[in-house]
């Protein structure tokens, strides 16, 4: 599994540009996408460039046809068979483990590939249809590599909740949204301060049960030194006249 990923919602998902742009960078993406774009089903891409005839320049344009086109992402997922769809669960919730359903096929991006002369690559389409529900509720694309399970593309596809809850409590919490300044130093200093604070915070976070082990010596409270009154007790009051009886007879 890559260790770095980009995690996008479908405001940008949905916007090839930015897409091709992460592939042209050597990213590896899992963007969230919506029910309307349209994609290639597996086994299935543009037909090729037309037949030369001989005169002028060749065809290099790949093409459709009205019985050869690709179909919106909510179409494909609505017709996959129900073999095609898995529970699988991607974390601890408040009270359960979170679940849901999930398929993932691999697909290619359609849009506007009629001004290509090549198909784009494939990638994995996820979708999240809960039991229950009359449709799909979630899709994403991305191009991870073809050998990747489907809990897998379903955690690296939920990380991004992590993530916004992360920034929550850095605005929140720790003050990365307290800065008032216009220069780029200032806010760097400011945002290295707040997320060394907040990354401390969670090392110990995930030391406290849950999250952490429990044990017997955990939290234990410090020993007391030897002679130890409170403060107020009839026991340290008689002993603070005792030392205070001996310091004036001296």
């Amino acid at each position: 599994m890559p260790t770095g990923v980009v995690l996008a919602d479908a405001g940008y998902g949905i916007d090839t540009a930015f897409r091709n742009r992460l592939t042209e960078m050597g990213l590896i993406y899992i963007v969230g996408i919506q029910s309307s774009i349209s994609l290639w089903p597996p086994e299935m891409g543009p037909l090729p460039p037309k037949a030369w005839s001989g005169r002028g320049r060749p065809p290099s344009l790949i093409r459709r046809h009205p019985e050869h086109k690709p179909v919106p992402a909510k179409e494909l997922a609505q017709s996959l068979p129900a073999s095609a769809w898995q529970i699988v669960s991607w974390r601890e919730g408040t009270n359960a483990p979170l679940s849901s359903r999930f398929a993932a096929i691999r697909v290619r991006p359609a849009h506007r590939d009629y001004w290509r002369s090549a198909p784009r690559p494939e990638e994995w389409f996820l979708i999240e249809w809960p039991q229950g529900d009359t449709q799909p509720t979630k899709y994403w694309l991305s191009t991870l590599p073809e050998d990747t399970t489907l809990t897998d593309l379903v955690d690296q596809a939920k990380l991004r909740w992590r993530i916004e809850r992360d920034f929550q409590e850095l605005k929140q919490e720790i003050g990365l949204g307290h800065y008032e300044g216009r220069g780029w130093r200032g806010f760097h200093h400011h945002a290295t301060l707040a997320i060394a604070a907040y990354g401390f915070l969670v090392s110990e976070r995930s030391r406290i049960p849950p999250s952490g082990q429990r044990s017997a010596t955990f939290l234990k409270a410090p020993r007391l030194p030897k002679g130890y009154r409170p403060r107020g007790s009839p026991a340290a009051t008689r002993t603070s006249r005792r030392q205070l009886d001996r310091h004036s007879s001296h």
